[in-house]
């Protein structure tokens, strides 16, 4: 794909929303840790809590239910909402942190993710948190270059660049969201470990499912050879 291809496929997808097709921007997060669970969750409206969940929207409640700060140099908003026409999303930060630009009155925002785990292997919290940065930078108008993520176990802050990179992921992952919706097709599952840490591994039933797709091939291969022998 050329440049100029790509360019114009990005341009056509900023521009496409309305207020009405905004989805949830957590659900980056849900994308890039299974497809299926988020299709499970945003195509066929289905919803589990376990206690990895709830843990989650607790820590999540007590954050905004703290009560904004004001400094000489430093404002703290809770629950700020937030929403991209060009993403096609909307949602809540949990804190955004306006500092002060020394010399000026300039105050340059600073979304804060809380997140009850440690951090991931992959991309999904730092994804979410750039979705927060280009949300804030087309609500306001300035640019937002950096942001941090709390995690609750290790009760560190983990600071976040958004370079050019992430910025292109976040975007894309964005695109290949809305054409799953779009598309209406759930994945199928593919099972691993972190399977079982999942709230919706009931509905799922990744086992189930690839077992029976195994037995139906097995059974399938059998019936060709003995086929090929007769």
């Amino acid at each position: 794909m050329n440049a100029e291809h790509e360019s114009n496929k990005s341009k056509s997808f900023r521009l496409r929303f309305a207020e009405n097709d905004l989805t949830p921007l957590s659900g980056l997060n849900q994308f890039l840790y299974c497809q299926r669970r988020f299709a499970l969750i945003h195509i066929e409206r289905m919803w589990d809590e376990n206690r990895f969940t709830a843990e989650g929207r607790i820590m999540h409640e007590k954050v905004h239910e703290q009560d904004d700060e004001m400094r000489s140099d430093l404002r703290i908003s809770r629950a700020l909402p937030l929403r991209s026409l060009k993403l096609g999303l909307s949602g809540i930060a949990d804190v955004v942190e306006f500092h002060r630009e020394e010399g000026s009155d300039v105050w340059r925002p600073f979304p804060v993710e809380y997140k009850h785990g440690k951090p991931k292997m992959d991309a999904s919290d730092t994804v979410q948190l750039c979705a927060q940065a280009i949300c804030l930078e087309e609500m306001l108008g300035i640019e937002v270059p950096r942001g941090a993520l709390f995690y609750g176990k290790t009760r560190r802050r983990l600071d976040v660049v958004f370079d050019e990179e992430l910025q292109m992921l976040t975007t894309d992952t964005a695109r290949r969201l809305h054409e799953l919706i779009r598309s209406g097709k759930t994945p199928l599952p593919k099972y691993e470990a972190r399977c079982e840490k999942c709230s919706l591994l009931d509905s799922c039933m990744p086992k189930e499912i690839v077992s029976s797709k195994s037995a139906r091939k097995y059974i399938q291969k059998m019936l060709e050879e003995e086929q090929a022998q007769a």
